[in-house]
Order: structure tokens, then sequence, then C-alpha cells
């Protein structure tokens, strides 16, 4: 039975065939021992799924009906005989699958894409939410650990500061992270609104969050310096290196 039909699974073989009824059929297997012949009827037939896979190459929309909800997400109607399914994960990007899922009911028209196709398995794996843009990895363009950042201060806690890097990204500078000098470690000298540069440390794109360090731009601040203007092996205090820098700073800043 298995060997009837592509698509239909687990019929009587009279919902396909009829006693008399000329066939054509391949041979699969040949047991001598058991005197026994297994024979074919859909290898005979095109495959849907590769004809589907020849049609709708990876990345490709298609439009259907949703055939069915599970567990697992949503199975829409990929071509005649044929579902693709949307797994919960693939359906939002903003709301989770058991959220998202409850927004469709069988025989809504939905367009797709297509994810992925497995002939042998006879799997195709669609996405809803990959027809629009991810709105997480627009707002985290450009930020990736060790970029400088002037980012906005909207919260002064106790053991930090939170700050907004840009309209959808938040960050949190803990209070060790807020100088170099230990006397300035206090996050009561900031106030809501005041703006920070700071050094990205830390990235978790999941939750559009980042962790940032003042006292890790101050120190790359100082090797630059030292760098650039000499150290004080050569004779130059800390002080004389640092000026140097400030002031070249202020000129660039001044043309």
């Amino acid at each position: 039975v298995t060997e009837l039909s592509w698509t239909k699974k687990n019929l009587h073989p009279n919902r396909i065939v009829n006693p008399g009824q000329e066939v054509e059929i391949q041979i699969l297997e040949i047991d001598f021992a058991k005197r026994r012949i297994s024979l074919g009827l859909k290898q005979c037939l095109e495959n849907p799924w590769k004809i589907f896979a020849d049609n709708h190459p990876i990345g490709s929309d298609i439009t259907g009906q949703v055939r069915n909800i599970t567990e697992f997400g949503l199975f829409i109607a990929a071509a005649e005989d044929i579902d693709g399914m949307v797994h919960f994960n693939d359906i939002s990007w903003k709301d989770p699958g058991e959220v998202a899922v409850k927004q469709y009911k069988k025989g809504d028209e939905v367009t797709a894409r297509v994810l992925e196709i497995d002939v042998e398995k006879e799997r195709i794996s669609l996405g809803i939410k990959q027809l629009e843009s991810d709105p997480v990895a627009e707002a985290m363009t450009g930020i990736q650990k060790g970029v400088t950042v002037t980012c906005t201060v909207s919260a002064v806690q106790d053991n930090g500061l939170e700050v907004q890097v840009n309209d959808d990204v938040t960050g949190f500078i803990r209070k060790a992270d807020l100088s170099r000098d230990r006397s300035e470690q206090r996050p009561s000298r900031f106030n809501n609104g005041d703006k920070v540069d700071a050094i990205i440390t830390q990235v978790d794109r999941a939750n559009c969050n980042v962790t940032l360090s003042i006292k890790a731009l101050e120190i790359a601040e100082e090797k630059e310096a030292v760098a650039q203007y000499g150290s004080s092996d050569s004779g130059a205090s800390l002080g004389d290196i640092l000026g140097a820098a400030l002031q070249k700073k202020e000129d660039d800043e001044n043309k």
C-alpha cells in the first residue's frame, strides 16, 4: 500500500486502482528464496515532491490554504496533494508561536516562504515571518563587541546604569565599569538623559540587549594615546601624553 501513491497514505488499494485495471509498475525487489516480487506503482508516476522542488526553489513564496493546525504549527497546501509545515517558531518575529498560531484557522489563505525541501523525507518547511525583515537584526545592525557607541542614560541604579543604545537596543553599564578611577564609579554622578560613550563588551542578540563599559573605553583611549604620543619610558609623563591626546581631539573637533 505504501508503494501505490506518493501522497495518499494508508488508503485501501480500491481507492486508487480497480480489479481488471491495467497499470504500469516498477519491479523493486525480487526475493528468490521466498518466491516474492515487490512492485511499485508510484515509481512510474511523477514524484510531486520533486516537481515542487523543481518549481519552487528555496526562498520563493507560495500561497495556499491552511489545511491543519497541530501542536507543531500550521500545515499549508503547498500543491494539490502535498502540504508544507510552518513551525510555530516561524510564524511571527514578535509573538511566541502559541500566541501567533491563534491568528489562523483552517481554510485561511496565507502566503509563506519556502525554507527547506527534503524530497526523500517528503517534507517541506515554510515560514511566514520570513516574509518580513527581522526587526532584531535591523535593530542590532552595527552593534557588536568592541564597538564604541554613544548611549543615553535611561535609569540610574545602585549597581550601575541602564542605557538606551538606540530605539530598540537597551544596555547596562555595571558600577565597576563606570570609570577606571574607583572614586568615579558612582552611578549617582549621572542623570537620566545624560549622553555617555562606552565600549560594547557583551551582546545578547536574542533579547536586543548589550553590556557596555566606560572603563574599557578609557583604557583603550589611554593605550592609543601612549602609542601615538610616546611612553613614560621616553621621559614623558602619563599626564603629558594624555594632555597631548586631548588637545589633538579638541583641535580636530574645532576644525
